[in-house]
């Protein structure tokens, strides 16, 4: 790789203008990688600024200028530097994808999974021997749960951690009051929770849910839970409980959980029905279903019982043989057209409480440790940028609010 020279320039203007007349002799190889990786088309591209020529870049007839090129990898994902290598990096993910075939499930992960997986994983590196350095103690529930226990077992060892009794979510007014407790006692126990619906805080990358719910990065020190906020917030709930249990399994992993069901593995299927068990407690499910079916909407009226959303409701019915594969997809079907409008809603939002959604991204306890590291001065406020994805005013606004000085 290299640059074709430019002449002497005497003035700042001369060289921004021959900046953008500077070509940059990228091999055509990563230019096809990138953009199957984007799943953009030579056609999709060219009708973006700067890209009128983009075939001639591709055939290897015509080298893009430096500015040119740098608009490629934009509308394209890829990191800039990846252009500059002399062969394309390997898009895979370092943890297994458990997928839920279906028409919608992308053939490979996408560079926003890619992407997002490795932030996470960056976080995680740090968080862990921030924690050693502090001296803390592993933790010990990490792996703890063996695949042939009953998943009624391991979902009662889940609840003792947490601080939960069996039926912990009677006490909250409503099934989104109790998932926030839910996410706010995973936290509190050791295990870093983020919720975000795009890659790091770029809003024109928005994560699809048809390819990933969430995942999870398993650590005896630092458990990462990432959790996709484009899915519904019903059904975010669930894969925050699927999740858990992957933790107590020790088992990393990317799942799809397509209508909350899981993929054809033995640690998926276990870890669907250590979260059911935890939301939605069989016993009580199968003592209770009969009361319910005589109700108008016997989906609402379990909601407001167990306190989970009516799609879990929906789910754990059909596992336990209360509902038909028929009826629930029936209902799966209307549930999804009437989040439809709430989605579009949410997406319609401009900025919202920055020090919420930021906190909701990262993670409480992940903010306030980095938050913590530079005041004591373990590690400089760049590193701290960095591992945020936050600028400077960004990052001095969530310290002060986190720090109650604001």
């Amino acid at each position: 790789m290299g640059f074709w020279p430019l002449s002497n320039a005497h003035s700042d203007e001369q060289l921004k203008d021959e900046a953008s007349r500077l070509r940059v002799a990228v091999k055509e190889s990563l230019l096809h990688w990138a953009m199957e990786r984007s799943g953009k088309s030579t056609e999709e591209l060219a009708k973006m600024q700067g890209m009128r020529k983009i075939k001639e870049w591709m055939s290897g007839d015509l080298k893009p200028t430096l500015r040119q090129l740098e608009k490629f990898a934009t509308a394209t994902s890829t990191p800039f530097g990846y252009l500059l290598l002399s062969d394309p990096p390997k898009g895979q993910l370092s943890i297994p994808h458990f997928r839920t075939l279906t028409n919608d499930t992308p053939a490979k992960p996408s560079p926003d999974l890619i992407d997002t997986v490795r932030a996470m994983e960056r976080r995680q590196d740090w968080m862990r021997e921030y924690l050693k350095d502090m001296e803390a103690e592993p933790l010990g529930f990490v792996n703890s749960a063996k695949q042939t226990d009953p998943a009624k077992h391991t979902a009662g060892k889940i609840r003792g951690v947490l601080g939960l009794t069996e039926n912990w979510a009677a006490s909250h007014p409503d099934w989104e009051v109790a998932q926030t407790e839910l996410r706010r006692r995973i936290e509190d126990a050791g295990i870093i929770v983020s919720v975000n619906g795009v890659v790091g805080s770029n809003v024109h990358r928005k994560l699809n849910p048809n390819e990933f719910r969430g995942f999870v990065l398993v650590d005896n020190y630092a458990p990462f839970i990432f959790v996709n906020n484009t899915d519904t917030k019903g059904a975010q709930m669930f894969t925050l409980a699927h999740e858990l249990a992957h933790v107590w399994l020790g088992s990393s992993a990317v799942f799809d959980l397509y209508r909350l069901a899981p993929a054809k593995d033995d640690i998926e299927i276990m870890c669907n029905r250590i979260a059911a068990e935890l939301l939605v407690p069989e016993e009580e499910m199968r003592r209770s279903w009969n009361k319910f079916a005589e109700t108008s909407d016997p989906y609402k009226k379990a909601s407001r019982h167990f306190k989970v959303s009516k799609i879990v409701i929906a789910r754990r019915a059909l596992d336990t043989n209360r509902i038909d594969q028929e009826a629930f997809n029936e209902f799966y079907s209307r549930y999804e057209k009437q989040e439809q409008p709430r989605r579009q809603k949410d997406d319609s939002k401009s900025g919202g409480d920055f020090y919420s959604t930021t906190k909701l991204r990262l993670g409480k306890k992940f903010a306030d440790s980095v938050i913590t590291a530079v005041d004591e001065g373990k590690i400089l406020y760049r590193e701290a940028y960095r591992l945020t994805g936050l600028k400077s005013e960004s990052f001095d606004r969530l310290k002060a609010r986190l720090r109650g000085i604001d």
